[in-house]
C-alpha cells in the first residue's frame, strides 16, 4: 500500500477518529476530576553534619565525604522498627501502625550531598504534614542513641496550614497522554478495518485486483436525484399548442 492510500484511508475514517479521540479525553476528564482520590506529599529536609555542638569539626572534604557515606546508612535507620516504634508511642494520635508509616515514606538525597528530604504521602496533606514532622523529630532525637553521635539538623519542616495542590490529579497532561494514545490506536483501528475490509470500492482497486481495463463507471445517486429523475419520467411530454383537456365546444 502506497503512502497516498494510507492517507486516503485516513481521509475516508476521520469522523471515526474524531469520535474515538473526543471520548477518550472526555473520559480522562471525567477520571481525573470525579474519580481519582486525590494524594497530598508532605515534606521535610534534613541536614546530617559529621558533629554538631562542641564536637564540631572544621568542614573538609574528609569530614563531607563522611556524612555523605552515613546519609545511606540512615536512609535504612529512619524507615526501621526502632524510629517507627517511637513515632507511633510519642505521637499515637497520628492513628498510624510503624509498617505503615514505614510503607508510606520515602527518603532520598540528591549526589554528593547533605541534605536528606523525608516525604510522606496520604489523602490528607494535613496528616502528611503531621507525620513527616513527627518522623523527622524522633529521627533526630534516636540518631545520638543508635549510632552515638549527634549530626541530624533539621533544616525545614511541613507547613499543615498550607493547602497544596495533590501529586496524582493534572488533568492536563492526563488529556493530553488520552489524546496521543487514543489518536495511535485510533488510526491503528481504522487500518485494521480498512486490511478487514475486502470489498472494492474504486475503479483503481478492480483494475489492480482483476488486472483488466475499467470500461464503464456506475456512478452513485442519491435519493434527491432519484426522485427528481422519477418525477420528470412522470410527467408527459407534449408538444406546442397540445393540450391534455377536451375542449366544451367539441
Amino acid at each position: 500500500m502506497e503512502l497516498k492510500q494510507y492517507f486516503r484511508v485516513v481521509q475516508r475514517k476521520w469522523w471515526l477518529i474524531a469520535v474515538i479521540v473526543v471520548i477518550a479525553m472526555v473520559a480522562a476528564a471525567v477520571k481525573s476530576f470525579y474519580f481519582t482520590t486525590p494524594i497530598y506529599a508532605a515534606n521535610a529536609k534534613l541536614i546530617v553534619n559529621q558533629f554538631s555542638g562542641d564536637r564540631a569539626a572544621t568542614l573538609n572534604a574528609s569530614t563531607i565525604q563522611t556524612s555523605i557515606f552515613l546519609i545511606n546508612s540512615y536512609k535504612e535507620i529512619i524507615r526501621s522498627s526502632a524510629v517507627m516504634n517511637k513515632v507511633v508511642e510519642q505521637y499515637p494520635e497520628l492513628g498510624e501502625s510503624p509498617s505503615q508509616i514505614a510503607a508510606k515514606i520515602s527518603v532520598t538525597s540528591a549526589n554528593n550531598s547533605q541534605v536528606m528530604n523525608l516525604v510522606y504521602e496520604d489523602v490528607s496533606y494535613t496528616k502528611a504534614a503531621s507525620v513527616v514532622n513527627a518522623v523527622s523529630t524522633v529521627f533526630k532525637e534516636q540518631i545520638p542513641n543508635i549510632m552515638n553521635v549527634d549530626n541530624i539538623t533539621i533544616l525545614s519542616e511541613a507547613d499543615p496550614t498550607i493547602s497544596p495542590a495533590p501529586i496524582n490529579i493534572n488533568p492536563v497532561m492526563n488529556m493530553l497522554i488520552s489524546f496521543v494514545i487514543s489518536l495511535l490506536l485510533a488510526i491503528g483501528f481504522i487500518f485494521l478495518l480498512d486490511y478487514l475490509d475486502d470489498t472494492l470500492k474504486t475503479e483503481v482497486e478492480i483494475a489492480e485486483i482483476m488486472e483488466v481495463p475499467v470500461l464503464a463507471v456506475v456512478g452513485r445517486i442519491s435519493r434527491k436525484e432519484l426522485k427528481r429523475s422519477t418525477r420528470s419520467k412522470a410527467i408527459p411530454k407534449q408538444k406546442a399548442g397540445e393540450s391534455q383537456y377536451a375542449s366544451l365546444h367539441q
